[in-house]
């Protein structure tokens, strides 16, 4: 099998990925690139024709290469370097580097969703309010102290909810307009589960739907519990809303620019913030949905 590889400098062990990719029978070049020209490359690659495509890194390597590959004709393999790897667990793609090279050689595309906010292609979520703002201090504590990344985002999430305020927004969808006042809404590729086990996960990915969560405003204490209550499937009324069946959510602020978080990085936008479902747009190396 010939494919292109691309592999994120920060992630990858290049010998590795080698060893496993030759020994599954995958042939081709590989290039190992700084994660901010991941998206520049794999644009490159589909413009020279290549076919398939493997990318090697966390989530966020995934989304750069799902910008260029969003309703193009390659098929993406993936291999998971990161540290979570949301979306290569949720398609069933095993994170041990033989067996992710072994699917990959075995070549079965699925077609997946992605999703989108001002044109800017994610895999798993996007948020507005405190998960950005811990993103920010998380990522900060990294390249200052060199913490790792589960560390920092404990420090962060304490830090954070210390300073804890709320965003006023104006959502419009499918289901109407409406102004909240919220410290977190959540905008996910599919409809993610929040109690537990299964918290954080999604059983499709090819569903056609955004998954759009509000919290409802809350003290700390208030927003601690009806987290709990969430984790443990026994949710209020008052605690969250979840708007089903959108495909189209766009968000206003009086704000200049708001914080967002997007495959766990940050960026900073100006509103309105438009998100979208793109239907069965990425084609993606992967086991079959059950």
């Amino acid at each position: 099998m010939e494919a292109a590889t691309v592999l994120n400098r920060g992630k990858a062990d290049r010998a590795a990925v080698e060893k496993a990719l030759r020994a599954a029978g995958i042939e081709g070049l590989i290039e190992v690139v700084d994660g901010s020209r991941i998206t520049a490359h794999v644009t490159a690659l589909v413009e020279q024709g290549a076919k398939r495509i493997i990318v090697g890194g966390g989530d966020g390597s995934v989304g750069a290469a799902a910008q260029a590959l969003a309703g193009a004709d390659a098929a993406l393999g993936i291999l998971p370097l990161g540290t979570l790897n949301h979306f290569a667990r949720d398609l069933g793609i095993p994170f041990e580097l033989d067996r992710a090279a072994a699917l990959i050689a075995d070549g079965h595309v699925r077609a997946v969703d992605v999703a989108e906010v001002n044109g800017r292609v994610f895999v798993n979520n996007s948020a507005i309010g405190l998960y950005p703002l811990m993103v920010v201090d998380r990522d900060s504590q990294q390249h200052r102290l060199g913490r790792s990344k589960r560390l920092a985002m404990l420090v962060a999430s304490l830090r954070t909810l210390w300073r804890f305020h709320d965003h006023r927004l104006t959502l419009t969808s499918e289901e109407g307009r409406s102004v909240v006042d919220t410290p977190l809404l959540f905008v996910g590729n599919n409809d993610y589960s929040l109690a537990l086990p299964a918290a954080g996960r999604r059983e499709a990915l090819d569903d056609g739907k955004l998954c759009a969560l509000v919290m409802r405003k809350k003290g700390v204490a208030s927003f601690l519990a009806a987290t709990f209550r969430a984790l443990i499937g026994r949710a209020r009324p008052d605690d969250m809303v979840r708007m089903d069946a959108v495909t189209r959510l766009r968000v206003d602020s009086s704000r200049h620019v708001l914080t967002i978080s997007v495959d766990g990085e940050t960026c900073r936008p100006s509103p309105p913030l438009d998100y979208r479902i793109r239907s069965s747009a990425l084609r993606v190396i992967a086991p079959a949905r059950a």
